[in-house]
């Protein structure tokens, strides 16, 4: 029989890919404590990195445990399934599991064709849009590389010597 999130409690870990680049793990995990944490209805919310930096899962399901969670839930942060959805986090979260007797987890589905998809696209187009206005600052993901400027059909090389 399969378990269930019964009467204890839930521990949540948000995770994405994993970068060589500090910035983009970093990203993540502000995002999880500033917005995602202050948003779910379950107080053990931890940040994770598939592979190539740490927290690991194994490193999240831990803290998720020792924070008191009887069921954790990994969330991927990635847009549809496939194989790090279907075959790799599920097997990294039966490996943390499994460190834990008791504890329970799910792998929930990736974000994929959710009504809230469209709004969250095009909300970034505007707000890209508005950016190259002048109208707004470049948002997180951009701010300090630059790069969220229009471009022309020039090579980049072709278009930094004309700039």
């Amino acid at each position: 029989m399969a378990a269930s999130p019964g009467t204890g409690r839930i521990g949540v870990i948000v995770v994405d890919h994993g970068s060589r680049r500090a910035e983009s793990n970093e990203m993540l995990e502000e995002l999880v404590r500033t917005s995602i944490a202050m948003r779910l209805d379950h107080d053990i919310v931890e940040a994770a990195h598939m592979e190539l930096a740490e927290p690991s899962i194994a490193t999240a399901f831990g803290r998720c445990v020792d924070r008191g969670a009887t069921t954790v839930v990994i969330q991927p942060y990635f847009l549809l399934p496939g194989r790090h959805w279907n075959i790799d986090i599920p097997m990294l979260a039966a490996d943390a599991a499994a460190r834990h007797p008791g504890v329970s987890y799910l792998v929930a589905a990736p974000f994929g064709a959710h009504p809230l998809m469209a709004e969250v696209v095009s909300a970034r187009v505007e707000y890209c849009l508005a950016r190259t206005r002048g109208e707004v600052p470049e948002c997180e993901a951009c701010a300090g590389t630059g790069v969220c400027r229009l471009r022309t059909g020039r090579p980049p090389a072709a278009e930094a010597a004309a700039s």
